[in-house]
């Protein structure tokens, strides 16, 4: 696809990550009904449905492209693809099914090992990212659509870091310590990439954990603003593994993570 036709089809499926979205709220307030998973994970008919409503435009637009989605994925096989969708319709199905706000909806389109398109939308922030390329990244909020920069929001002089748990490891703390991180915040799904393609924080880093698919997303959204995204051993962070299985992960919001 040349960028004109990645535009396109990222554009279009802002209206259905929307519609997702509220579906998703509607099924949280009827009262959801879950499931656990062979992994112990859980899932509810919000996860199923969503992932139906985004799976269905997708195919539509991009019939040719294979969906790798988590809720009908078999881990069993191996990935072989370069190119394919990976959609997480619920990220963060704990807080979702707790009425928390942090759980997004995720969907992305990886062009030769790279994530191009993202879609990350978290309903019930009223916030939707989309992004189809470098320097092309936006997030739509109260009816206006921004463009996504990684722009330091907050205190100059200071890093300011999000966090997959609120006790992280050794590990991650002296991470953090090299890097002089102030504070962190702990924050749940994709929706850590997010913020800081808004420049509303600085810094995250994780051990090998999730899957692509609870990365790809917001990865896509971040890097295309500005974010510079690689392991922890300094390596390119590329998807299409194949256990899908993500390695170490280092995000900055640029290389001066305190301007």
């Amino acid at each position: 696809m040349n960028s004109d036709e990645l535009q396109s089809v990222a554009e279009n499926l802002i209206e259905t990550t929307d519609i997702a979205g509220k579906k998703s709220i509607e099924l949280y307030e009827k009262g959801l009904k879950k499931i656990i998973k062979p992994d112990n994970s859980p899932v509810t008919n919000g996860d199923l449905e969503v992932n139906k409503i985004i799976t269905d435009k997708i195919k539509e637009l991009t019939p040719n492209i294979p969906i790798i989605s988590e809720e009908t994925v078999d881990l069993q096989k191996k990935n072989i693809l370069n190119t394919f969708w990976l959609v997480d319709p619920i990220d963060g199905t704990k807080e979702y099914i707790k009425g928390e706000d942090e759980y997004t909806i995720n969907a992305a389109l990886v062009v030769n090992y790279i994530p191009t398109i993202g879609l990350v939308g978290a309903p019930k922030k009223n916030r939707l990212f989309f992004t189809y390329g470098k320097g092309n990244s936006f997030l739509i909020e109260k009816g206006k659509t921004l463009k996504l920069d990684c722009k330091k929001k907050t205190e100059k002089g200071k890093v300011f870091a999000v966090s997959a748990s609120d006790e992280p490891s050794s590990m991650i703390l002296d991470i953090h310590k090299k890097f002089k991180v102030a504070s962190y915040t702990p924050m749940h799904s994709s929706y850590k990439f997010c913020v800081i393609a808004t420049g509303e924080f600085d810094f995250y880093v994780a051990k090998e954990r999730a899957y692509e698919w609870d990365y790809a997303a917001g990865h896509a959204v971040a890097e295309n603003a500005g974010a510079i995204i690689t392991t922890l051993e300094n390596n390119s962070f590329k998807y299409g593994k194949d256990d899908y299985k993500n390695l170490s992960l280092m995000i900055k919001r640029s290389e001066k993570l305190d301007d």
